[in-house]
C-alpha cells in the first residue's frame, strides 16, 4: 500500500478498483463446472480488498472526511465477501440434494439414540440442514470480527476463582477490629451469590460482567470449545462443564460391536435443557449469562435482547428455529423424557418457517435492527436464504427503476456477477430483469472508463440489446488504436454497423435544393467530422468492406444532398482504394458460383457514380481557379523612357510565355473538366445513381435520396459544363448539351424543373446569339453563300 493512495481524494475507492477487473479474470479462469471454486475465488478477492482497506482506515489521521467513505467502501466489501461466503455454502447443498435420490434416505429406527436422529432429520429436511448452514455462515462473520481478541482478553485470567472476594474474606477472619465491612458473599460456590443475596468483591463482579460478555461472544461465533477453555482458564471449569450439556447422546455399543467405544453427549440433556432455560428466565443473572444459557436452551425471548445487529438476530432466530426443530423430531421419535414437558408449549409446539423467521424480523422493537433489514446487502442475503430468486430480482428492478438514488459501483458489480453465476447454474430468471442488470454494470464500466472489461458483459445479453449497447459505447472512443482494440474485444461486426447507423442518423435535416451558384460549398461542422471519423470502425476489418461502402454511400448521399463537397471527399478518401477488389475477393473464396449479392453490387456502382462525381466537381473547380487567375499583361507608362521601354518589352515577352502556358493548361484543364462532367451525364447502364440490380432488398430511403440526388446534381452538372464551354468560347458544342439532355437514352430532361428547364434554355440562347455574332447559322454550322 503505497504513500500516495493514501493522498488519494478517496482512496477507498482508488484502492478496490482492480476488483473490477479481477472478478472478469476469475471467472474467465473458472469453467462453468467449477462454479464453487470461483465464489470461492470472489470470496477470497472480498477478502485481500477488505484487509488492505482496514490498514489504510488504521493508517488514517482521526476525524479525515475522506476516510468515512473508505469506511463505507470496507463495509460493502465487507458483506460481499460475506455473501459469496453464503451463496458457497447454501447452493452447494442446494445442488448436492438435488442430485441425490430422496428415496435413498432411511428413516431412523425407533429406538435410534438422539444424535442418529439429529443425523437423519439433517440428512432428510433440507430446510433443517440449510438453517443450520445459514447459523454456521453467521457464526463465521462473528468469527472474523473476534479475530485473535480470545488472547488478548486473558489478561485477567487466573486460575483462581474470585480472588478479591476471597481475598478479602482472608483478611476480615484474620483481623478482628470492629470497623464497617461492606457485606460480601461468606461462601464461594457458584451459587453463593445468587442464594445469600450478596455481592461479589467490585473487581470480581467487573470481571464476571466482562467474561460473561465475552463468552456470550465466543458461543454467539460457534466457538463454544474455547469459551470453555477460557471458562477454566479463569477458574471457572464448572461454567465450562455447564457449556458441555447440549451434546446430543448416543452410545455406539447399543448395537454390540467388537470393540468397546466411548459413548457420546448427555445422557440426561433434558434435565440439562430445563436447567438452561430457567437460567435464562431468572432476572438476577447478568443479561449476557441469560444469554449465553438461552442460546444453549433455544429461548429466543431471553437472546434477543443481547442481539443489536441484524446479523446477531437472525442468528438468534435461526438458532433457535434449528434447535427447536431437531427437538420436535427427537419427541416425535419417542425417546424424550418427561422432563422436557416442562418447557414452554409454544418453544415445543413453534411452528418454524424461513419465511417465518423474516417476518418476525421485520417486526422487531429494535430501531438498528430494523433499518439493517433495510440494507442491499442484507435483503439480497433474505432472498438467498428463502430460495426466492423472483423476490430477489423484483428488488433489483425496483433498486434500478428511475428516481432512485445510483447505487454504488461494487453493489452493481456483485449484482452482475450473481446474474452471472445463477445462469451458469441454468436457473430461471427474470430474463427483462437480468439484462437491465447488466445494462446498468455496462454504463457504469463506460463511465469509469474500463474499456478492456465491456465487451464481455454485452456478449452475455441478447444479440441485438448487445450490439446497441456496445455501439453506444463505441461512439464515444475515438483514438485510432484504441478503436482498433475494441473491435478486437467485440468481434461482431454488426456492432460496427450500428455505430455507423446510430451516428449517421442522428442528423435527420433534408437534401437542400441546389441553387445556380454551383461552386459554393457549405462547411463542415463538429457532428459532420463524427460522421466522417465513424467510418474508420468499418475499414479496420476487411470482411466488413461491404459494409463499409454501404454505409460511406449513405453518408455521402447526406453530405452532397447538402452542398457539402469537401466533407464528402474526406469519408470518399476513408475507403481503402482495394475495397471492391476485396468485396469480390471475399465472395469468390465463398465458392458458391453465384453472382455478388445484388445490395454489394448496387453499393460498389453507387461508390462509382459519387466518385465520378466528386472528380467532375473537384475538376471544375480546379478549372474555375485557373481560369480566373490569367497572368496580368504588362503596359507601358505614357512618355516612358528607353530605359523603360527595353524593360516593358522584355515583360511582354515573359507575358505572351506565361500567357501561352496559362493558355495550354486551361485547354488541358477543359478538356479534363469536360470528360469528367460526361462521365457523370453519361453514366454508364442506366445513368448516375441509378441501380443496375433491381432483385436488391428495397430500401426506400435509399431509393429517395439517390433519385432526389438525380434532380440535385445532374441539372448542376450541366450548368457547370456549360459554363466551362461557354467561356472557353465552344458555342457549339455548349449547343449540343440540348441533344444530350433531350435524348431518351439518358432522360436527363426528366431531372430538370421548369424553372432549371427555363434558364438552361437561355444559355443556349446566349450560345446561340454568339454564334450569329461570328457569320455562322444559331447552330454554329457555317452560312453556305
Amino acid at each position: 500500500m503505497s504513500a500516495i493512495m493514501l493522498k488519494e481524494e478517496d482512496p477507498g475507492d482508488a484502492a478496490s478498483l482492480s476488483l473490477f477487473s479481477d472478478f472478469l479474470h476469475s471467472f474467465l479462469r473458472h469453467s462453468s463446472s467449477a462454479v464453487f471454486d470461483l465464489l470461492e475465488e470472489y470470496e477470497t478477492i472480498c477478502g485481500e480488498q477488505v484487509r488492505t482497506l482496514q490498514k489504510i482506515i488504521l493508517r488514517a489521521a482521526p476525524g479525515q472526511q475522506k476516510f468515512s467513505k473508505t469506511a463505507s467502501v470496507l463495509w460493502l466489501l465487507q458483506q460481499e465477501m460475506v455473501t459469496w461466503r453464503l451463496l458457497t455454502s447454501l447452493y452447494r447443498d442446494r445442488i448436492q440434494s438435488a442430485l441425490e435420490d430422496e428415496l435413498m434416505i432411511d428413516v431412523a429406527a425407533q429406538s435410534a439414540s438422539e444424535k442418529v436422529i439429529m443425523e437423519h432429520l439433517f440428512q432428510r429436511d433440507a430446510v433443517v440442514r440449510q438453517s443450520q448452514l445459514v447459523v454456521d455462515w453467521l457464526e463465521s462473520i462473528a468469527k472474523d470480527e473476534i479475530g485473535d481478541f480470545s488472547d488478548n482478553i486473558e489478561f485477567y485470567a487466573k486460575s483462581v476463582y474470585w480472588e478479591n472476594t476471597l481475598h478479602t474474606l482472608k483478611q476480615r477472619r484474620t483481623t478482628s477490629h470492629g470497623g464497617f465491612n461492606r457485606p460480601l458473599v461468606t461462601e464461594l460456590d457458584p451459587d453463593a451469590p445468587i442464594r445469600q443475596k450478596r455481592p461479589l468483591a467490585d473487581l470480581d463482579r467487573e470481571d464476571d460482567v466482562r467474561l460473561l460478555k465475552y463468552l456470550f461472544t465466543l458461543v454467539r461465533a460457534g466457538m463454544t470449545d474455547e469459551a470453555q477453555r477460557l471458562c477454566k482458564r479463569c477458574g471457572q471449569a464448572w461454567r465450562a462443564a455447564t457449556l458441555e450439556g447440549w451434546k446430543l447422546y448416543h452410545d455406539p455399543n447399543i448395537n454390540g460391536g467388537a470393540e468397546l467405544e466411548p459413548v457420546e453427549g448427555n445422557p440426561q440433556r433434558c434435565v440439562w435443557k430445563v436447567c438452561c432455560w430457567r437460567m435464562a428466565e431468572e432476572e438476577q443473572f447478568n443479561r449476557y449469562e441469560r444469554a449465553i444459557y438461552a442460546a444453549l436452551s433455544g429461548n429466543l425471548k431471553q437472546l434477543l435482547p443481547v442481539c443489536e445487529t441484524w446479523e446477531d438476530t437472525v442468528w438468534a432466530y435461526f438458532r433457535v428455529m434449528v434447535d427447536t426443530l431437531v427437538e420436535q423430531e427427537i419427541r416425535s421419535s419417542g425417546t424424550t423424557s418427561e422432563e422436557l414437558e416442562e418447557l414452554p408449549r409454544e418453544y415445543l409446539e413453534a411452528n418454524w418457517t424461513l419465511e417465518k423467521v423474516f417476518e418476525e424480523l421485520q417486526a422487531t422493537e429494535s430501531k438498528r435492527v430494523l433499518e439493517e433489514t433495510k440494507e442491499h446487502y442484507h435483503i439480497i442475503q433474505k432472498f438467498i436464504i428463502l430460495g426466492d430468486l423472483d423476490g430477489l430480482l423484483e428488488e433489483f428492478s425496483e433498486w434500478l427503476s428511475g428516481g432512485k438514488p445510483a447505487l454504488p459501483s461494487h453493489l452493481l458489480r456483485f449484482m452482475s456477477h450473481l446474474i452471472l453465476f445463477y445462469r451458469s447454474l441454468g436457473m430461471q430468471l427474470k430474463e427483462e430483469v437480468a439484462v437491465d442488470v447488466l445494462k446498468a454494470y455496462i454504463q457504469l464500466l463506460i463511465s469509469e472508463k474500463h474499456t478492456d472489461l465491456i465487451a464481455f458483459y454485452v456478449s452475455h445479453l441478447p444479440q441485438d440489446v448487445a450490439v446497441a449497447q456496445y455501439a453506444q459505447f463505441l461512439e464515444c472512443v475515438t483514438e485510432t488504436e484504441q478503436r482498433k482494440h475494441c473491435l478486437e474485444l467485440a468481434r461482431e461486426a454488426a456492432v460496427t454497423k450500428t455505430v455507423v447507423e446510430n451516428i449517421r442518423e442522428r442528423d435527420a435535416e433534408d437534401f437542400a435544393h441546389h441553387d445556380l451558384t454551383p461552386a459554393l460549398d457549405t462547411g463542415t461542422s463538429e457532428e459532420d467530422l463524427r460522421k466522417i471519423d465513424v467510418i474508420d470502425w468499418l475499414v479496420f476489418d476487411p470482411s466488413q468492406r461491404a459494409e463499409a461502402l454501404k454505409q460511406s454511400n449513405a453518408i455521402m448521399r447526406k453530405f452532397l444532398g447538402s452542398k457539402k463537397h469537401d466533407a464528402a471527399k474526406e469519408v470518399f478518401a476513408k475507403i481503402p482504394l482495394d475495397s471492391m477488389r476485396e468485396i469480390y475477393r471475399q465472395w469468390e473464396e465463398l465458392g458458391l458460383g453465384t453472382p455478388l449479392p445484388a445490395e454489394d453490387e448496387n453499393a460498389i456502382r453507387e461508390h462509382l457514380c459519387i466518385r465520378a462525381y466528386l472528380e467532375a466537381h473537384e475538376a471544375f473547380n480546379e478549372w474555375f481557379r485557373h481560369m480566373n487567375s490569367p497572368p496580368q499583361k504588362p503596359t507601358l507608362p505614357s512618355q516612358a523612357k528607353f530605359t523603360e521601354t527595353v524593360a516593358h518589352e522584355m515583360k511582354e515577352k515573359e507575358y505572351e510565355m506565361e500567357y501561352n502556358n496559362w493558355k495550354g493548361r486551361l485547354e488541358a484543364l477543359t478538356d479534363e473538366v469536360k470528360e469528367k462532367i460526361y462521365n457523370v451525364l453519361l453514366f454508364v447502364d442506366g445513368g448516375w445513381m441509378v441501380d443496375v440490380r433491381e432483385d436488391a432488398e428495397e430500401d426506400p430511403e435509399r431509393s429517395h435520396q439517390m433519385a432526389l440526388l438525380r434532380r440535385l446534381c445532374l441539372p448542376m452538372m450541366c450548368f457547370l459544363l456549360n459554363t466551362v464551354l461557354h467561356s472557353t468560347g465552344q458555342y457549339q458544342e455548349s449547343l449540343r448539351l440540348a441533344d444530350i439532355v433531350a435524348s431518351e437514352q439518358h432522360r436527363l430532361y426528366q431531372v430538370f424543373s421548369r424553372e432549371e428547364l427555363r434558364k438552361f434554355l437561355q444559355k443556349l440562347r446566349e450560345s446561340s446569339l454568339l454564334l450569329l455574332d461570328q457569320g455562322r447559322d444559331p447552330l454554329g454550322y457555317e452560312i453556305q453563300p
